[in-house]
């Protein structure tokens, strides 16, 4: 699975006031760069939006991994797919229609992807995965960077991963919260092949180092 594995830094980990040299940082090292879209609705907390994600999408040569923590998905999710994002994700608490989200973001040249928050049951999504590329499980509570990795969560990613096994689906499973080198070997043992890293990276002397520390531990997984 080594091969096949992608690290995606989030910038919420980032200084917000050098964005673009952040992104920058990475190039080389990483896969993705994971952008976290707040409203302050979905989550209490505010954070970057579309004018930043179009701005920040001409600095850098990465992929974007757009992870909407927003109220309305189905309103704003195809605007970040034409602004350039690799994949856009929403979360299926704040969805009424997950899979037409879905459609309409392959439609607008993006991948999707279908977020599940800390509280949420992943199995009455699983239905759905057919019509995703990526499923996001939070390993913590979705809204603030910085928080404590909750390895009981781990069992959602050891059930999606069966499921996606089973049925011979071809999606990536993605974890988020807390990803750092004393947990990204239990994500990678439990299923997960796309990890989310913020502070791990950001907080880092040089954050390319700590990518490439990272894809090591979970290659070895």
């Amino acid at each position: 699975m080594s091969d096949n594995l992608v690290i995606a830094p989030s910038i919420l980990a980032a200084d917000f006031s050098r964005l673009a040299d952040s992104a920058r940082a990475v190039e080389g090292a990483a896969d993705w760069l994971h952008v976290d879209v707040m409203d302050y609705h979905f989550v209490p907390n505010l954070t970057i939006g579309l004018p930043v994600v179009q701005s920040l999408r001409r600095a850098t040569t990465l992929p974007f991994d757009c992870h909407l923590m927003i109220a309305d998905p189905a309103r704003w999710a195809t605007d970040y797919a034409e602004a350039g994002a690799y994949n856009v994700t929403f979360h299926a608490e704040a969805a009424t229609d997950p899979v037409a989200i879905a459609k309409d973001l392959h439609a607008a040249g993006s991948r999707a992807g279908l977020a599940i928050d800390r509280d949420t049951p992943v199995d009455g999504y699983l239905d759905l995965l057919p019509h995703f590329d990526l499923l996001l499980i939070m390993t913590i509570k979705a809204g603030f960077g910085g928080q404590a990795f909750l390895p009981e969560l781990l069992d959602k990613v050891r059930t999606a991963r069966r499921h996606i096994d089973t049925g011979h689906l071809e999606l990536r499973i993605e974890v988020d919260g807390g990803v750092a080198e004393d947990t990204i070997a239990a994500c990678a043992a439990a299923g997960a092949d796309t990890f989310v890293a913020g502070t791990a990276v950001y907080g880092a002397q040089d954050p390319a180092a700590a990518v490439r520390k990272l894809r090591g531990i979970a290659a070895d997984n």
